[in-house]
């Protein structure tokens, strides 16, 4: 299988940076996009071997597009560099893109006891509800770890530039017809402070974006 570059979208992530570049699966290329962090995130992850990306517009859509517009091979995926998700589990959400199997694949979270908080499901399963209503697509969850092929997303147009991304990404893929699957991956404590999800506010946050790009 050609090389699969991964796009880690980072802001403050030193804590889990080592272990997430060490778990990924041969033929899996990190490449970090670093939105902004202050504790050396960057120069961390040069120095463990991975390509860095630097965007210092805020956002996690602004750090996706940034991610995907450097990029150069044909599949590419997204997933969280906090620890929560195990690079090691990427070769099954990759490998139905890159065999031409699907367009789109999700990674459907099982979590450990604990690691996702109730406020968050919740958000996620009346995000999923909304969006099988609107677009007939059903999915059990609007994961962070997802496959596709490089240049059709581009060409999808994307426009949010923060968390209402993923959302959208979805939405567009659905109207243009792609085959979307999931895969089941597991999903555990993150290491350090959750920025998003993990917090009420961030949850908030989240959903008032996807609430946008519902619009």
């Amino acid at each position: 299988m050609a090389p699969v570059q991964v796009i880690l979208p980072v802001l403050d992530e030193a804590q889990a940076l080592p272990w997430v570049i060490s778990r990924m699966p041969g033929g899996y290329l990190p490449l970090v996009v670093d939105n902004g962090s202050s504790d050396g995130s960057a120069a961390l992850a040069a120095r463990l071997g991975a390509e860095v990306v630097r965007e210092p517009r805020r956002g996690f859509g602004a750090a996706c597009f940034a991610g995907i517009s450097a990029a150069t091979s044909e599949t590419v995926c997204f997933m969280d560099c906090d620890g929560s998700l195990d690079p090691a589990e990427l070769p099954r959400v990759a490998e139905p893109v890159s065999a031409a199997r699907a367009d789109l694949v999700m990674g459907a979270r099982s979590a450990d006891r604990g690691a996702w908080p109730a406020h968050a499901r919740l958000a996620n399963r009346a995000l999923t509800l909304e969006l099988r209503r609107r677009s007939g697509i059903r999915l059990r969850d609007l994961g962070p770890m997802r496959a596709t092929r490089r240049e059709p997303l581009l060409a999808l147009g994307i426009r949010d530039r923060r968390f209402g991304w993923p959302l959208e990404m979805v939405l567009r893929a659905a109207s243009a017809g792609w085959r979307i699957e999931e895969a089941e991956v597991g999903y555990r404590d993150r290491a350090g402070r959750s920025k998003v999800t993990g917090t009420l506010r961030g949850t908030v946050r989240t959903v008032r974006d996807m609430g946008i790009a519902l619009r």
